[in-house]
């Protein structure tokens, strides 16, 4: 399949990009926001205990349809962006991991990302911030990148080098928090916010594909002081936590769980509340990004004619299942936002529960833009579901972290495979934290034989490099 589908990219490149095609009036723009490592916690997917403050994004989602069932490729940055960007599975690709450039894939070589296919189609793409993988910024999608298309954030404020870590725990690199003397034009966010905020101020005669990255609440949490104070720390209440979850879960998801890493250190340092805090308050300074946008594009001379699409690469985990970071292929690290505004096709206040991924997005985008998909693509358009967010979806969220291991999200369940053959199966109707794994129950073979349709087909092995389980380094 690998060498049928690597052709077929090859030649669907060529094609691509010598079949220029002429702006057409009525070709939306589109604002496409990313943000990273955002989890389900902002308030209009339920929030953290109803207590966190994400007003910008919460309009936006009361404009068009959430899917309030989203769920990544991959668990982790790098192979989840690239299979958004590419509509390539994971698996068929073979890119597992941070450390891979997707154009070093014997798959993806020649692949046409989604704004290479705009760009054929008479858009111009322009972005800034963290849409690719940091070290990838991939300059042959681009016409400009701010503030290079070899690097895609600017710099930005940051602690005294001499003060870290901030959080008191030694040897933490990345894995560091706690609030900074700095105002949000001088984050590398802000200025990215400042950059997408002037291009949509400009008139344009042909249709605008903008990207805009926004970073946090990537690790460092170092945001201005202002929003800690938002999230007192008297007022903090941590995820709800089983001591012994991990029991049920086969060696290679505890594996991944590693809960003498982070949690561990975390819990003897004292961090719990404070790490939360800080995440809570970095949501809340993406959020107050997202709205400087937005407001570009409401008071711009553009906003009747853009469709905006806001999206989060994965989730995040604050120790449910013991653990820290993604990496994991439990909800809590493969639950993404995504959310749509078309204005239109989408109506207010829309909300979809049907399982969703954001391998979906390229194929809707082609929708939406009139454009014809190609047969890279492996995700499924969303169109009909922002027509009607109750419209039938058969079809449930895939999500593969490393070769081999994959899990189901449909409506009600989660099957996961791992690839010794370990499984978990949770009710999501009956278990929302994933607490007890029904795999090994009789009753429920029919579910899981049912779920494992849904498994890929293949495992690509054609990474430059694949470590074993749980090698990553965090990204």
């Amino acid at each position: 399949m690998a060498a049928t589908r690597r052709d077929f990219l090859r030649l669907g490149a060529a094609a691509a990009l010598t079949r220029k095609a002429p702006a057409a009036a009525t070709k939306p723009n589109i604002l496409f926001i990313a943000i990273d490592d955002l989890n389900d916690w902002i308030a209009c997917l339920g929030g953290y205990h109803g207590r966190i403050q994400t007003p910008n994004m919460d309009r936006l989602a009361s404009r068009g349809v959430l899917f309030t069932n989203a769920h990544c490729a991959a668990p982790l940055c790098n192979p989840s962006r690239t299979a958004l960007m590419t509509g390539v599975r994971p698996s068929t690709s073979g890119v597992y991991l941070n450390s891979q450039p997707f154009r070093q894939s014997t798959v993806l070589k020649d692949a046409v990302t989604l704004p290479m296919y705009l760009r054929a189609h008479g858009y111009t793409a322009i972005g800034s911030g963290k849409i690719y993988h940091g070290s990838f910024p991939d300059p042959q999608s681009w016409d400009d990148y701010s503030p290079s298309q070899k690097r895609t954030t600017p710099p930005g404020a940051g602690p005294d080098p001499s003060t870290l870590p901030l959080n008191g725990m030694p040897r933490t690199a990345q894995f560091d928090w706690g609030p900074i003397d700095a105002s949000d034009d001088e984050m590398s966010d802000g200025k990215v916010a400042a950059w997408a905020s002037e291009q949509l101020g400009k008139r344009r005669t042909q249709p605008v594909f903008l990207g805009c990255g926004i970073f946090r609440p990537h690790l460092p949490w170092y945001v201005p002081r202002k929003y800690f104070d938002l999230y007192p720390s008297d007022q903090i209440v941590l995820p709800k936590v089983k001591e012994d979850d991990l029991d049920d879960v086969p060696p290679i998801g505890r594996k991944f769980a590693n809960p003498n890493a982070d949690h561990r250190r975390v819990i003897e340092f004292g961090q719990w509340k404070n790490a939360v805090q800080a995440y809570l308050a970095s949501i809340t300074f993406a959020d107050a990004m997202v709205g400087r946008v937005l407001r570009a594009l409401e008071t711009g001379p553009n906003n009747a004619d853009t469709m905006v699409v806001l999206w989060s690469d994965h989730g995040w985990h604050l120790g449910e299942k013991l653990h820290w970071r993604k990496f994991t292929l439990w909800e809590e690290a493969t639950r993404n936002v995504l959310m749509v505004s078309a204005p239109g096709i989408t109506k207010p206040g829309g909300r979809c529960a049907r399982p969703s991924s954001l391998l979906d997005v390229y194929p809707t985008l082609c929708d939406l833009a009139g454009m014809p998909k190609t047969g890279q693509l492996e995700g499924t358009s969303l169109l009909p579901q922002l027509k009607d967010p109750a419209a039938r979806r058969d079809q449930p969220a895939v999500t593969t972290y490393f070769r081999g291991n994959h899990s189901v999200r449909n409506e009600h369940w989660r099957y996961t495979r791992y690839t010794d053959g370990g499984e978990e199966l949770y009710d999501h109707r009956q278990d929302p934290y994933e607490w007890t794994n029904l795999a090994d129950k009789p009753e429920h073979a029919a579910v899981k034989a049912a779920m494992a349709k849904w498994l890929p087909k293949t495992d690509a092995a054609d990474s430059p490099v694949v470590r074993g389980q749980g090698e990553e380094p965090a990204g």
